[in-house]
């Protein structure tokens, strides 16, 4: 597969995108940095997205030390907010020496700035910082990720008094339960009292700062494809269909279905899982792979999901409007990331125009 040099490339609309892997690349080698670095990245999901200046803050915040010193071996790749959500995704790379010293700072300067009591947007969540997951990128593994996200888990509760936490993946030991599991366990969908909920670490949630996650896995991408009908469900129906857990299903995709923008979407984590087998990975067959450390991980592409969705909607007789990536996929976040370090690109979003939706 042929590197990505992450400069912007005009679309015809005279807008910038981000390079993208040709299609029927196959494998992809994630098992070393050409910038001699061991990289991780955190995709931290705020819940805020109307104040672009709270949210741009949030982003620099994790770019400048104590001192106001630019943090070295960091950057902050991608922001995407969603105004209907009420919810930013913001992709911060880093040195796995550096990022949870940036993301901390991010965290410090989230929960300043956004009180859940206050915190309107049809898209669950529980905490003003709702979830820190951390994905290895380059010379890394799953299980040091975890580590790291542990130690962030501790530093935090110290560091910002009212914040309270519950662990998933690699970082919820020795169970390991997955995010989907805690999610279900702690209500979240459901949006329930802050009152009621236990957090691994920390004290009782404040009503203020809510509950966060923090884990680690392999990575797991946001694809939304957006159906036009306003019948939410409807949008159920299919979200369900292509869900992993569906016998029929797309492996490794959890989805669900919100009203938005006047018609539906359906909302994808769509999560790397374990290839052990010699599958034929590329876009024409639905599931791209990687390696990370030698670890080979395969998801279902973007544009795969996109078909199926389109299927299934037109057997309802309505068609799909677009699809959106929130953010990167493992092999675009892990190149870009390189790039911006290299570079010393520590607003890289800037680079990309930003991606405020």
């Amino acid at each position: 597969m042929r590197q990505l040099s992450c400069i912007n490339t005009p679309t015809t609309n005279g807008s910038q995108r981000t390079p993208t892997p040709r299609r029927g690349a196959g494998k992809a080698s994630m098992s070393s940095s050409s910038v001699g670095r061991r990289l991780a990245a955190c995709l931290l999901n705020v819940s805020e997205a109307r104040r672009k200046d709270v949210v741009e803050n949030i982003a620099k915040a994790a770019l400048l030390g104590e001192n106001g010193e630019k943090r070295p071996e960091v950057s902050v790749l991608n922001i995407f907010s969603d105004q209907d959500y009420n919810r930013s995704v913001i992709t911060i790379a880093a040195s796995v020496d550096e990022l949870n010293h940036a993301v901390l700072g991010a965290c410090v300067e989230a929960f300043r700035a956004i009180d859940m009591e206050a915190q309107e947007g049809i898209h669950p969540c529980l905490g003003a910082v709702d979830l820190i997951p951390i994905y290895p990128l380059a010379g890394v593994g799953v299980e040091e990720c975890g580590a790291l996200a542990r130690s962030l888990a501790e530093t935090l509760v110290l560091s910002v008094p009212g914040s309270s936490v519950f662990l998933f993946g690699e970082a919820d030991l020795p169970q390991k339960r997955p995010l989907v599991q805690r999610r279900k366990q702690l209500g979240w969908f459901a949006r329930r009292d802050l009152g009621a909920l236990e957090p691994d670490l920390g004290a009782a949630p404040a009503r203020r700062c809510g509950l966060t996650g923090i884990g680690a896995s392999p990575y797991v991408m946001n694809c939304n494809v957006t159906i036009d009908t306003q019948d939410l469900a409807l949008g159920k129906e299919i979200a369900g269909a292509i869900r992993g857990s569906n016998a029929n299903g797309l492996k490794g995709v959890q989805a669900m279905a919100f009203p938005h923008e006047g018609k539906i979407e359906i909302a994808c984590n769509v999560e790397s899982f374990g290839n052990h087998e010699a599958t034929e990975t590329s876009e024409e067959s639905g599931y791209m792979a990687y390696r990370v450390c030698g670890d080979q991980f395969s998801y279902v592409s973007p544009h795969y999901i996109e078909t199926q969705v389109k299927k299934l909607a037109g057997d309802r007789g309505i068609g799909t409007i677009g699809r959106a990536l929130i953010g990167f996929t493992p092999q675009e976040c892990k190149n870009c990331a390189e790039y911006a370090i290299k570079e010393n690109i520590g607003e890289f979003w800037k680079t990309r125009r930003g991606v405020f939706m």
